[in-house]
């Protein structure tokens, strides 16, 4: 088992956790307070830790638009399908549930899509907050909704050649 790292970066939309291998990044997860931090942080990072932290910095200034990282989930079948769609929903546009059931071809599992959606660990890179209600409405969002609804405004922004601050 190769080893593994951890290391934060300080985002606009708050802290970030960063885990995985020399190999592939295995989480990125939002942290709302040092004692959900959970895991110190490596003292040696494999260049693939910097180069997401880097990657990150300009999907922030709005320089970046795809993520060149290569990506490790485990999950079922199902949730890994969940995920590799949402990485086909492009740069400053959504998608929502229902249409992501039908592009997996049963729009029955609108909530197991849901609840795929959910479960993904490397949020931002993988994009799940690109993907909203019905009725357009923003709805669950494991970083809260107000992260989601600043993604979404800094995608808009970008995609729309207005430039940002951050």
């Amino acid at each position: 088992m190769p080893a593994t790292f951890t290391t934060y970066y300080q985002s606009p939309v708050g802290l970030l956790r960063l885990s995985g291998t020399e190999h592939y990044l295995s989480e990125l997860h939002f942290i709302d307070n040092e004692e959900d931090a959970g895991r110190p942080a490596s003292a040696e990072l494999p260049p693939l830790a910097i180069q997401v932290t880097e990657q990150l910095i300009e999907y922030f200034q709005g320089h970046r638009r795809t993520f060149e990282i290569p990506v490790n989930q485990e999950g079922t079948e199902f949730q890994l399908r969940v995920w590799s769609e949402l990485m086909h929903i492009p740069y400053g546009k959504t998608s929502s549930y229902q249409e992501m059931a039908r592009r997996l071809g049963d729009v029955k599992t609108i909530r197991a899509a849901a609840s795929a959606n959910g479960r993904n660990n490397v949020a931002i890179i993988v994009p799940c907050h690109r993907v909203i209600g019905s009725n357009g409405e923003l709805v669950g969002y494991a970083g809260g909704l107000w992260r989601k609804k600043w993604l979404l405004a800094l995608e808009n922004r970008i995609a729309n050649g207005v430039q940002t601050l951050f």
